[in-house]
């Protein structure tokens, strides 16, 4: 029986298909011959010194390296933005770039800012002042799948959809709100021994989540996540913030590459006010729409790149809730409601950020509902729960 294969590249993937005629192959035979044999390969930063779990750079995506919970590196003379890595699959290397003011080092090599240079298997790469010394792995990863049939046409996915992309925030027949606040639960993690016995998560969750979590470009792989969406259509995805700073906290994002507000023309009007739609249709759908206020907005300064509008309840009910600086953020001037920024946009063309926005993080804590100061985080939140009970 003559049995030929093909190898087709998907992606990151190598599928290998055989192909046989179906006569001469039995029923077990050809689910055997029907998989794929795929390998893909996978580009790790490594932390030499075990700071953190290995993060993986994906192929051809710019990832920004720095100062950072993620990283846990706290040196001031790191920046946030430090370095911007970007892996080539095909050629084996990582393409390294300083953003930050102080040196960045390669192979014992001092970088300078805008200075681009390979990272190759086996250097070092000392993110700040000889400091904090990663180095990359390339490795290839086999599965065996099963042949797919073509995909299917884009589908949108409604807030009461029967998707596989679950919506535990929105109204569905039977629900019971008190079901649904799980969002800032911790996620179960997979546990696997290593060789030595020792029990550790599961390395690929780790990955995904510090992955998905780094400073800056962080958006760009949550909006792909279907895990993260909450809705999707042509023009936005909408995904659940992955440190929501309330009881309900949702982000709209354009599909279109927007960095910020400061890349905003009058063209992106029509996109914003579908931006605005979407949000007022997450708030009308929302469990506790009834009891709960909402805000839609942008902050002045965003944090990541990549614009994104806020659609958060007013309770500010969430452990991610921290500091002063998470409090000002949403309830200054900081915030500019998705209304005014439509108006500005039809009327100047633009949106203008006001000079000293940051300044407005540093306000003294003030209750949003009676503006009663209070001295703490923790106080505030006490206080909090008399408007919320």
């Amino acid at each position: 029986m003559a049995i030929c294969f093909q190898v087709i590249l998907e992606g990151n993937f190598q599928v290998v298909v055989f192909h046989t005629p179906a006569a001469l192959v039995s029923a077990r035979g050809w689910e055997v011959l029907s998989k794929k044999t795929c390998t893909m390969r996978v580009c790790w930063l490594v932390s030499k010194d075990g700071r953190h779990q290995p993060i993986q750079l994906a192929h051809s995506v710019c990832v920004l390296i720095g100062r950072s919970p993620e990283t846990r590196i706290t040196d001031k003379k790191c920046s946030r933005h430090q370095v911007q890595l970007k892996a080539d699959y095909n050629k084996g290397y990582v393409l390294v770039k300083q953003l930050g003011i102080n040196p960045s080092n390669v192979n014992s090599e001092d970088l300078g800012r805008d200075q681009e240079v390979k990272l190759m298997p086996g250097q070092i790469l000392h993110i700040v002042n000889r400091l904090y010394p990663y180095t990359i792995h390339f490795e290839e990863e086999s599965s065996e799948k099963e042949a797919l049939p073509p995909k299917r046409p884009y589908k949108e996915i409604s807030p009461n959809s029967s998707s596989n992309t679950s919506n535990k925030y929105l109204k569905t027949k039977g629900s019971n709100p008190r079901e649904h606040h799980t969002f800032n639960t911790k996620p179960e993690k997979k546990q696997e021994k290593n060789k030595d016995g020792h029990t550790t998560e599961d390395r690929s969750n780790l990955v995904t989540r510090d992955f998905q979590g780094m400073w800056s470009q962080g958006l760009k792989v949550s909006m792909q996540d279907p895990e993260m969406q909450v809705y999707k259509d042509d023009t936005v995805v909408v995904i659940k913030d992955k440190y929501p700073k309330a009881r309900f906290h949702w982000l709209v994002l354009p599909w279109d590459s927007i960095s910020n507000l400061k890349a905003v023309r009058r063209d992106h009007l029509t996109l914003l006010q579908h931006m605005h739609q979407v949000g007022q249709k997450l708030v009308r759908e929302c469990l506790d729409s009834d009891t709960l206020k909402f805000r839609l907005g942008y902050h002045a300064i965003p944090s990541m790149s990549h614009i994104h509008l806020h659609v958060i309840s007013q309770d500010f009910d969430s452990p991610c809730l921290k500091n002063k600086k998470h409090w000002n953020s949403f309830n200054t001037d900081y915030f500019l409601e998705s209304e005014d920024v439509m108006k500005m946009v039809e009327r100047d063309g633009k949106v203008a950020v006001k000079d000293g926005m940051a300044e407005l993080l540093k306000m003294p804590l003030m209750c949003h509902v009676c503006q009663q100061q209070q001295s703490t985080m923790p106080q505030l939140k006490d206080h909090l729960k008399k408007h919320f009970a």
